[in-house]
């Protein structure tokens, strides 16, 4: 069984870890929060592939494939702060926390965060605390979902004579509230939406968009657990949205537009091709080859795995480092 799988199966439970005792002051550390990107291990770029083989920590969420893990050094710690609707592992604030006391530790932090940090990953709320604790920190950017969901279904966000312009949105919002939109600039002609966590609140969103003068008719395209061998692809209209939707609770984007209604056209022949060849089967073999060959920087041997003060982790993550067995 390999190392990744192994790790999530293990329990969520949390402990205290006290820290490093003693007196000795560790070298600054540094975090690098990564785009993981949509979940295909070769959608990662060379950077984000290097910084996660040289890491001595690994953050990442719960929704990070096996693949993309597996593709950490062997002596990497692994950390679950996993967050999902209303379930998180760790509140943000500790999450913040947690990237900055492993750094003050000395240790080089990876924080690998699905998609891009920026969009809709709470990045920038995690470099404000490293900014904030004097904790040097950067950003490396990963292919967002809707890339790859549009790239995967033949449904260019942008195409001349039908959207001249793109708008990423949250459909997440608190309770059984509707998200707070610009909903008469969204329905708007000649633009797609493309909407991020919007399986809950798709209802509304098509109820509010067709309200403000879209058509009940606009193309949408639903696309599930995107770039990943289970990708599941929905055609339908605004009318249809909240009915289509019933029954999906993966990852899932909304793709709203007269642009959605080129899957039909320009992805029909990706989509017989992928059925013949049955689904895929990648498991970051590719990235594994390139890695390989990489002159990555080495973690100095002297770095601590310690904590400094104590801090809620997940059972056994934060107890040894991956190498440990």
């Amino acid at each position: 069984m390999s190392r990744a799988v192994r790790h999530s199966h293990k329990a969520q439970r949390l402990v205290v870890l006290n820290g490093r005792s003693g007196s000795a002051q560790a070298s600054a550390g540094v975090v690098w929060l990564v785009g993981a990107g949509p979940g295909d291990p070769d959608l990662l770029t060379v950077k984000a592939l290097r910084l996660l083989q040289s890491a001595d920590v690994v953050v990442h969420d719960r929704l990070t494939p096996p693949a993309i893990l597996a593709l950490a050094g062997a002596g990497a710690r692994m950390i679950d702060v996993g967050k999902r609707k209303s379930r998180h592992t760790l509140p943000q604030d500790d999450i913040n926390r947690l990237l900055v006391a492993l750094a003050l530790d000395g240790l080089m932090v990876v924080r690998l965060k699905g998609g891009d940090p920026f969009l809709f990953g709470r990045g920038g709320e995690e470099l404000a605390a490293c900014v904030a604790a004097e904790v040097e920190a950067h950003v490396v950017p990963g292919v967002t979902a809707a890339l790859a969901a549009s790239a995967g279904a033949g449904a260019p966000l942008t195409h001349r004579g039908l959207a001249q312009a793109v708008t990423f949105v949250t459909g997440h919002a608190a309770g059984d509230a509707e998200p707070d939109l610009d909903w008469a600039a969204l329905a708007r002609p000649n633009q797609t939406t493309v909407v991020y966590m919007g399986l809950t609140t798709a209802a509304k969103i098509a109820g509010r968009l067709i309200a403000e003068g879209r058509a009940p008719s606009t193309p949408v395209v639903v696309v599930e657990n995107a770039s990943l061998p289970d990708e599941r692809r929905l055609s339908t209209t605004l009318a249809g949205l909240g009915e289509t939707v019933r029954g999906l609770d993966g990852p899932a984007l909304l793709i709203i537009g007269e642009v959605a209604a080129l899957a039909e056209t320009l992805g029909a022949e990706h989509l017989s091709r992928r059925e013949r060849e049955g689904p895929a089967q990648r498991e970051g073999e590719g990235l594994r080859s390139v890695g390989a060959n990489l002159n990555h920087r080495t973690p100095s041997s002297s770095h601590s795995a310690s904590l400094r003060g104590p801090l809620l982790l997940p059972t056994g993550e934060g107890k040894k480092r991956r190498g440990a067995r």
